[in-house]
């Protein structure tokens, strides 16, 4: 499948939804989806105790039919109900509803997991946390992929459940509270008391990336926010997120989402003057 047809469908999907949404209640969309299941499964119920974990349903158009408390929190809903029938677009902006849509349809299209996904965002406290999400295929009685099911942690959650997380604990917060610094992977093992190697081996643990990637996803993610909310110019915004300059910053922002800086802007400013 070509990067053109991923990017493509979110936007198509989000005016479909919104279609259907006039011709079905939410109580009969997530009712018919749980018929096709076979019923609901009693299993969701063992993610309302996990902690630091949330849980979602979503059908073949990536429209809400069941999410946990926690997930519900997440997303600012008191309950399941405010949440069946509506999907990323109604909670997230357009740039990162695109991107979980985009995974949503590959598991769907594909019908294999995806696993150990991570994600930079906000939590319910406003704060930039780090999310690793699962996702799998949802299949009828008959085989047929309906939808996507998928399990969140973050890390603020997992912190408190995993002591060895207590390890990185202050890296982690570090890197939250400096990433618009250049910091180097040697400063972080240092105030670790930790080797270069130790520090590495111990973030693939719990986020499956190295030390210097989980550096760049944040400062990207950063910068992204930035692209939309301030009017710096490109080489601005890469020196004020720490990339040594415009070129680096480019080359790094388009590895990570698909799209040089400038285009990145001028999509999502233009999605957000359309609303």
């Amino acid at each position: 499948m070509s990067r053109s047809t991923l990017t493509a469908t979110p936007s198509r999907r989000a005016a479909s939804t919104k279609a259907d949404a006039k011709t079905i209640s939410p109580q009969q969309l997530q009712a018919e989806f749980f018929r096709q299941m076979g019923g609901r499964q009693q299993f969701q119920f063992l993610f309302e105790d996990l902690p630091g974990v949330s849980f979602f349903v979503k059908d073949r158009q990536s429209r809400m039919i069941c999410a946990s408390r926690a997930f519900c929190a997440h997303l600012g809903a008191q309950s399941e109900a405010e949440l069946i029938g509506k999907t990323d677009y109604d909670f997230f902006p357009p740039y990162a509803a695109d991107h979980f849509v985009r995974d949503d349809q590959q598991v769907i299209q594909t019908g294999q997991p995806m696993i150990g996904r991570v994600e930079l965002w906000y939590n319910e406290q406003q704060i930039l946390d780090w999310f690793v999400t699962n996702k799998l295929p949802v299949r009828s009685t008959t085989g047929e992929v309906i939808g996507v099911m998928g399990a969140v942690r973050s890390y603020e959650g997992q912190r408190r459940a995993m002591q060895p997380m207590s390890q990185i604990d202050s890296t982690v917060n570090y890197i939250r509270q400096h990433h618009t610094e250049r910091i180097t992977v040697d400063e972080l093992a240092e105030r670790a008391c930790l080797s270069p190697r130790q520090l590495h081996r111990k973030f693939r643990e719990v986020f499956g990336l190295s030390v210097q990637d989980f550096l760049i996803k944040t400062r990207i993610q950063a910068a992204s926010d930035a692209l939309l909310q301030s009017d710096q110019n490109i080489a601005q915004i890469a020196a004020r997120f720490g990339f040594c300059d415009q070129s680096a910053f480019t080359q790094l922002f388009r590895k990570h989402t698909g799209m040089t800086p400038l285009k990145f802007r001028r999509r999502y400013m233009t999605a957000s003057d359309a609303k």
